[in-house]
């Protein structure tokens, strides 16, 4: 994935224009404030998710209007392609290479790209729901048609859990059987694709990590379910522990009128030198870990899909010693880069490709 020329209107703080990519490093520079995660935020877009800053639709927009319009031709899947994405306070459409999609998420795969930002150190900071956010999301990437499986299991959980707020314990665990049928079978499935993925995962952040730290430390993740599945379970092994979970806990769901176990319910430990990174790790132990997972991830969506990934660094290098800088840009070497940074003192031993400066909105190409 080679991102060639982006174009933007009425994107948040952004001044109407247009940028033409380097397909190696890009170094957008500027002080706080300026737009420089927002130019990257428009980049991200393309791959038919949420923004990664969670931000709502209608943030997306400049003050005072109702339409932001953003516009990228690049190279991907073996050729020249393009993608267009009307965002609206409430919806985004979209169209690629000139046809119309029924949404946005006609996206996924087509623009490929992993994205690091300081937000991400939510992932070992807060509770479960980062880590499983962060894992499905990966896997979407990965393999569009997981984003219908994990629909599924939510519409289903969410249905459940309105059963349960209307029945009773006494005569109204019948009424649950068929529901528990159908989240056990679409929940399997889910657990079945995370448990695929964070094997692939550990594999490779394991040895990112070792080099990050300079061999000094070991990272290790591990998928920690709640209902007792196994690494190695199949996925009807994963249905039938589900199930029987659900049939155990029913009068106890029925009391609390929610669903106290499931995919919903699991957890990803992230360990460093076998204790919990959340618990006992360092500031710089937790980002290390967080983009070690990243690159990781860029690493199983280009061997998944056949196509490197484009890479997007927000605010990362300032945290590094240059040590670190170099390891991680190393890693990146082979792939289109985008870096965000308050000034170019960071990046001044980087055979940049090209170099802008954002400032207030506004952005300029600088010459080397």
């Amino acid at each position: 994935m080679i991102l060639k020329e982006l174009n933007f209107k009425s994107f948040r703080n952004l001044k109407d224009g247009s940028l033409s990519a380097s397909p190696g490093i890009n170094v957008i520079y500027g002080k706080n404030g300026q737009g420089k995660t927002n130019l990257l935020e428009c980049i991200w877009l393309f791959n038919g998710l949420r923004s990664f800053r969670f931000a709502k639709d209608r943030e997306l927009i400049k003050e005072g209007l109702d339409l932001a319009i953003i516009k990228a031709e690049f190279f991907s899947q073996d050729r020249e392609q393009s993608a267009t994405l009307n965002i609206y306070p409430t919806r985004r459409e979209c169209e690629i290479n000139g046809v119309k999609k029924k949404s946005a998420s006609s996206l996924l795969g087509v623009c490929p790209s992993v994205v690091f930002s300081p937000d991400h150190l939510s992932m070992i900071k807060n509770g479960p729901g980062e880590r499983r956010k962060f894992t499905d999301s990966a896997i979407c990437r990965c393999k569009p048609r997981y984003a219908n499986i994990y629909m599924r299991f939510n519409k289903i959980l969410s249905q459940r859990n309105a059963l349960l707020k209307d029945v009773s314990i006494n005569g109204g665990e019948k009424m649950l059987e068929p529901w528990d049928i159908s989240l056990a079978s679409w929940g399997a499935a889910v657990v079945f694709e995370r448990l695929s993925y964070i094997k692939k995962l550990r594999d490779i952040s394991e040895k990112i990590y070792f080099g990050i730290s300079g061999g000094e430390e070991q990272l290790d993740i591990n998928y920690k379910s709640s209902f007792g599945c196994l690494e190695n379970d199949s996925m009807k092994e994963i249905e039938n522990k589900l199930l029987l979970k659900l049939e155990q806990t029913r009068k106890e769901d029925i009391s609390s009128r929610f669903t106290g176990f499931g995919p919903h319910r699991d957890d990803i430990d992230i360990l460093i030198n076998n204790k919990s990174a959340r618990n006992f790790g360092s500031q710089g132990q937790q980002r290390s870990a967080v983009i070690a997972l990243k690159l990781s991830e860029a690493d199983i969506l280009q061997s998944e899909n056949d196509e490197r990934p484009l890479i997007i660094l927000d605010d990362v290098l300032s945290e590094l010693d240059v040590e670190r800088q170099k390891f991680l840009l190393n890693k990146t070497i082979d792939r289109q880069v985008f870096i965000s940074c308050c000034d170019t003192s960071a990046v001044e031993y980087l055979d940049c490709g090209r170099i802008f400066n954002v400032n207030k909105g506004e952005i300029r190409i600088k010459e080397k």
